[in-house]
């Protein structure tokens, strides 16, 4: 596969590049210092599982564009609350600014035609494809990816007419060439006549577009440098039909992402934007395959950084599909039978877990044990290009309209928040996904007015990962609210002893919860402590409980 509403890309890059610590300055209320006192907390009684959150521990800023999702486009319904919304996938490889024409590739019959603008009469305006998400989600609040082609070519019209390779030297008839920098004025009315389309000018013309998107110190506009290069000599054979190799795709990423810099200098660029875990380690096998990609390409971005006296890559762009099978199935789709829905709830463990090993080839043939993404990547990072962000533009744990759906989805971000990742886009297929966003809105707007969970992430610590996990949260300007999410991944009910080491004494617990009865949160009774920030919570089976104590 190839694939939302407050935040910004504010706060930079850098931030994250090594593992947990403290948050440091701006919280608290006057002064931007933390309370002085912590009210610990009594003895909550028994429970099936001990929940213990402490407000001193594990404090880090959790990035708001975590929260994103590709083609986002419910902004004030089920998708509320999304944080970035990215336009990418495998339509934009071939995608032509100028007039809006794009290619298919192998998704259909890699077909030029106007898929991405549909039946708009402004099908023709340069840009609209992109203008017309990129207006919605930033008049929500919303920060925008933009991707930019950089395989070779763009589609050149817009014929609908199936395979391209149907008309005699295609490339040079149906196709220009992608162009890094025009070496010329930029334009925001581009020569259709030049059989060349220049991506420095679609920047200038996003700048042109949006020019509030470009204030400040960081853009609330990226720019990815094409999508899942690994896999170009299969779903855009036709444009390149040879696997893409190291070189050439460490020389591309220089040459676009240089041309990104040169026109928005405050804008984050995004590379490499790999399918899966085959291209992490080799480019998917490339003909000049040397060692671990990541880590060259970390490298070779670190060089191009000090050549260029600039950083040119700000976040290491990844697609996360879990390679686990359940039931015959990839629990990736629909299947919603015992062995798949108890893998689905699972599955998130692999992006930190030291102790859960997956059932997938990765785990069983290639490591041999747990596979640990977030921290592997962090680790590689720290070695080779410190400062370097994570994201996630592409993931989907499957079960969009089934309840395991959101557990999983909820508990990625979850981990994304606490392990500091910097941006991450679920792909949303757009049907049979109402569980999905659910999940999201956990985080996002869990009374369905807005309310988000936290902005900084704190210790939150389950005796029992394999049954329920729970995350938690303050805000830097009030360290007293607190916002928990609890999640049962189990097909019975449970019992959760919670504890709060808090930066105030709570009375109540309001209650949000969403079960398989309904793919939305829904207010329940509030919880009383039985003593001071202690409390039992009785968890529904295979449910997503948010708790807010006041």
């Amino acid at each position: 596969a190839s694939g939302g509403g407050t935040g910004t890309a504010s706060g930079g890059t850098g931030a994250a590049g090594g593992g947990t610590g403290t948050a440091t300055g701006g919280q608290g209320g006057s002064g931007g210092h933390l309370p002085a006192d912590i009210v610990e907390p009594g003895d909550p009684g028994q429970g099936d599982v001990t929940f213990t959150v402490r407000v001193d521990q594990g404090v880090r800023p959790i990035s708001p564009l975590i929260y994103g999702a590709n083609w986002a486009e419910d902004l004030d319904g089920e998708q509320r609350g999304t944080s970035v919304v990215r336009m990418g996938g495998n339509r934009l490889t071939a995608y032509n600014w100028e007039n809006n024409a794009s290619n298919a590739g192998s998704d259909y019959m890699f077909q030029n035609d106007a898929h991405l603008v549909g039946n708009s009469p402004n099908g023709d305006v340069p840009g609209e494809a992109v203008r017309m998400l990129a207006e919605d989600a930033l008049s929500h609040g919303a920060a925008f990816i933009a991707t930019i082609p950089i395989c070779g070519y763009v589609a050149a019209d817009k014929a609908g007419d199936g395979d391209v390779n149907k008309t005699a030297n295609y490339l040079q008839t149906r196709f220009h060439p992608t162009i890094a920098r025009k070496g010329a004025p930029l334009s925001a009315a581009p020569d259709l006549g030049d059989n060349a389309v220049y991506q420095d000018e679609f920047v200038a013309w996003m700048k042109q577009a949006f020019p509030d998107a470009f204030q400040g110190e960081v853009a609330s506009v990226l720019f990815s440098l094409d999508n899942e290069p690994d896999l170009w000599n299969h779903t855009h054979e036709r444009i390149h039909p040879d696997p893409v190799t190291y070189a050439e795709l460490v020389e591309k990423n220089i040459e676009f992402a240089s041309a990104v810099k040169d026109v928005a200098p405050n804008a984050l660029v995004t590379g490499f934007v790999s399918y899966g875990y085959s291209g992490y380690v080799s480019l998917q096998d490339a003909p000049d395959a040397d060692g671990n990609f990541i880590e060259h390409y970390l490298d070779a971005m670190k060089a191009a950084e000090a050549s260029a006296g600039r950083r040119l890559v700000d976040v290491l762009d990844l697609h996360w599909y879990t390679e686990i099978y359940a039931n015959g199935e990839r629990i990736t789709g629909d299947d919603s039978s015992p062995e798949s829905v108890e893998a689905r709830v699972q599955a998130p463990r692999s992006l930190w877990d030291p102790t859960f090993k997956e059932d997938s080839w990765i785990a069983n043939d290639v490591l041999n044990g747990p596979i640990t993404l977030i921290p592997w990547l962090r680790g590689l990072i720290d070695a080779h290009y410190p400062g370097t962000e994570i994201g996630f533009t592409e993931y989907n744990y499957g079960g969009g309209n089934h309840i395991s759906g959101a557990i999983a989805q909820a508990d990625a971000l979850g981990v994304f928040g606490r392990e500091g990742v910097f941006v991450a886009t679920i792909w949303d297929p757009g049907e049979e996904v109402s569980m999905l966003r659910a999940g999201v809105r956990a985080f996002t707007s869990y009374d369905g007015k807005g309310a988000r969970f936290g902005d900084t992430s704190i210790h939150a610590e389950t005796s029992d990962v394999a049954k329920a996990t729970v995350y938690a949260s303050i805000d830097e300007a009030d360290p007293s609210r607190m916002v928990l999410v609890a999640i049962n991944k189990t097909a019975a009910p449970l019992t959760a002893a919670v504890t709060l080491a808090a930066y105030a004494s709570y009375t109540a617990v309001d209650v949000w919860q969403l079960t398989a009865a309904k793919a939305d949160l829904v207010a329940a009774a509030a919880v009383t402590p039985g003593a001071t920030n202690a409390f039992t919570y009785a968890m529904p089976a295979h449910s997503v409980s948010v708790l807010v104590p006041r």
